[in-house]
């Protein structure tokens, strides 16, 4: 029953409730002091994560959207506040993620008056928010602002935003408008549609797949949820699946017949399979980079997506079927025809393999000038992976080994910021992991540039909430190679540039330390035979961890497919006088050598 003393505040909070909402992350301000109030006098009800800064709510909020399926709510004070939230929110939008975005603003009354920290912020958030923004300047407005925000951000997979003046959250609550030509009245809940394709588009799609012979499919995120189903559609055709890195967790890396990541962070088997296929299957994928893609005019195109805007966008499609993933793969499996030829396939399986044993022989134990090779890490965190864990990347050189050398199990998750590419994700995306799941081991793959960025602060998050996890198990680990390490490696292949030293160089930092003097466990590894015992201790510890590990920044994250361009890039770089000189690039080219021998 509705109480007569409820602040606009208190009744946004029970909205909230009334819409499954649990958990709230922001940074408090005095622009949304009403809310806090709110927040506090539902005695735990509606949790509040305090983050270190805005920009980590927005993180943790389409983080919590991106593991868990429902909508990640942030919320920040005006001004200031609201502006720091933009580079999370703009991360969500475009990996095409719900999150709504509670605001604060200056008192209404005083708005149009250049109040301290008054802001347009309608103009503001009319980009990133552009599916619903708006400001709620009357108590009666409240109810049908935050139910639209909450309703449109689920059903277009997408940023909304309400923005709340501070004088309004204090006012009295009107939970129900009065009857009127311009009253709205609007209801809570959200209803999950299953969308499949016509028939007709089904026939015409399956007609392709059956007619082809060599099958090539390419899973995202929209297909996190299809796995049985991709497996089984793969099977049927021969075909081999390739993986957007927001769809990592679609397959489980031990199908023999799943080539991996694809594109500057791929796998030479993605890259031969695409090269060779006479169709490709895209499965609720983005995936922006055409060049990995078959050839145009040499494979025939069948796109599945949930969003009629995001169909043949990347690749002309024959066919385009707008539909959730699981069920129209259900709706199209009966339609295909078992493939007796199973050469193609056959040779995906045999390239996978020798793709695998290749990484096993870069992650052999390494040292150069006193530092790890990465690989070594990432195979070893890859076998001691605890089952159910969620894996989170941030956006730099190690992306390319968590992609290639971290093989994924059925159960687990996995996330970065994927179309956005932004630095700083991988910490709070790890922590949101814990809150949305405190039962479950949850890491984070930095570098050290993000890490002094904004991961050292957002661990003091983890060091306040961790013992109130189930399981008090989170490990970031850092690679601290010293150097902005993934520009670096662009400098030297896309531009042909050496490595600028004063833009790419940072200040080493001990952050075993810094977990030690915040109350949390540190690691340090700096030679081969501590890597296994790293992850061994990090993942039987009470506490979160922090692994500080010394690695080559002159170890080349390259393409699977270097071009003559490239090549030649990174040779112009050393006569332009890099001062990793010609051993970095003899370096990288043995290795891309290595990739197409024969029989490796």
């Amino acid at each position: 029953m509705f109480d007569v003393s409820e602040t606009v505040a208190d009744d946004l909070v029970n909205r909230l409730l009334e819409w499954g909402c649990d958990t709230v992350y922001g940074y408090p301000g005095d622009g949304i002091n009403g809310l806090l109030g709110a927040l506090e006098r539902t005695e735990g009800k509606l949790r509040f994560i305090q983050t270190r800064h805005e920009e980590m709510a927005a993180f943790m909020a389409g983080a919590h959207a991106k593991f868990t399926g429902s909508v990640g709510v942030c919320t920040a004070t005006s001004g200031p506040g609201a502006i720091h939230l933009l580079n999370g929110l703009y991360d969500a939008k475009l990996d095409h993620t719900p999150v709504v975005a509670i605001v604060g603003q200056t008192f209404v009354s005083a708005m149009g008056g250049d109040m301290q920290q008054e802001v347009d912020l309608l103009s503001l958030y009319k980009d990133v928010a552009s599916a619903y923004v708006q400001q709620v300047n009357t108590p009666s407005a409240l109810h049908h602002c935050i139910d639209r925000a909450l309703r449109i951000a689920q059903a277009e997979r997408t940023v909304t935003a309400v923005i709340i003046p501070a004088d309004v959250q204090e006012m009295k609550a009107v939970p129900v408008q009065k009857p009127g030509l311009k009253s709205v009245h609007s209801g809570v809940g959200f209803v999950h549609t299953r969308v499949l394709p016509d028939p007709a588009d089904l026939d015409r799609a399956a007609d392709v797949l059956n007619s082809a012979e060599r099958v090539a499919i390419l899973a995202g995120a929209g297909a996190l949820d299809a796995t049985d189903e991709l497996i089984a559609v793969a099977d049927i055709l021969g075909a081999g699946i390739a993986k957007a890195l927001l769809g990592k967790a679609a397959v489980p890396d031990d199908i023999p017949f799943c080539t991996g990541p694809i594109g500057l962070l791929g796998t030479k088997p993605s890259w031969d399979m695409m090269q060779n296929a006479d169709a490709l299957l895209m499965i609720g994928s983005s995936f922006p980079y055409s060049n990995f893609l078959p050839p145009l005019g040499k494979a025939r195109g069948v796109q599945i997506d949930i969003s009629p805007r995001q169909l043949s966008i990347r690749y002309p499609m024959e066919v385009m079927l707008c539909g959730d993933a699981k069920a129209t793969l259900q709706e199209l499996m009966p339609k295909l025809k078992r493939k007796t030829e199973r050469a193609w396939q056959e040779r995906i399986v045999s390239d996978v393999e020798a793709w695998w044993q290749l990484m096993e022989s870069r992650a052999q134990p390494e040292v150069r000038d006193g530092r790890l090779q990465p690989q070594q890490l990432f195979a070893s965190l890859s076998r001691h992976l605890p089952d159910n864990a969620i894996i989170s990347a941030d956006s730099g050189s190690g992306t390319n080994w968590f992609a290639r050398q971290v093989k994924l199990r059925r159960g687990m998750k996995a996330s970065l910021s994927g179309n956005l590419a932004t630095m700083l994700p991988g910490v709070p995306y790890a922590i949101a992991a814990k809150f949305a799941f405190p039962d479950r081991p949850a890491i984070a793959v930095v570098g050290d540039g993000a890490m002094q960025m904004g991961g050292m602060a957002e661990t003091l998050t983890a060091a306040k909430y961790y013992r109130t996890w189930k399981d008090p198990r989170l490990v970031v680990f850092v690679l601290n190679n010293e150097d902005l390490n993934q520009v670096t490696w662009e400098q030297r292949v896309m531009a042909g540039d050496p490595k600028f030293e004063a833009s790419q160089v940072i200040p080493y930092v001990p952050f075993e330390q810094w977990a030690e003097m915040i109350g949390l466990r540190g690691i340090k590894v700096d030679s081969p035979e501590q890597v296994d015992s790293a992850w061994e201790q990090a993942f039987s510890a009470d506490r979160p961890v922090i692994i500080n590990a010394i690695t080559d920044p002159e170890e080349p994250p390259l393409p699977p497919h270097v071009t003559v361009e490239q090549a030649k890039s990174m040779s112009e770089s050393v006569l332009k006088g890099d001062p990793a000189g010609l051993r970095d690039m003899v370096t990288a080219m043995r290795e891309k050598v290595q990739e197409f021998v024969p029989g490796r």
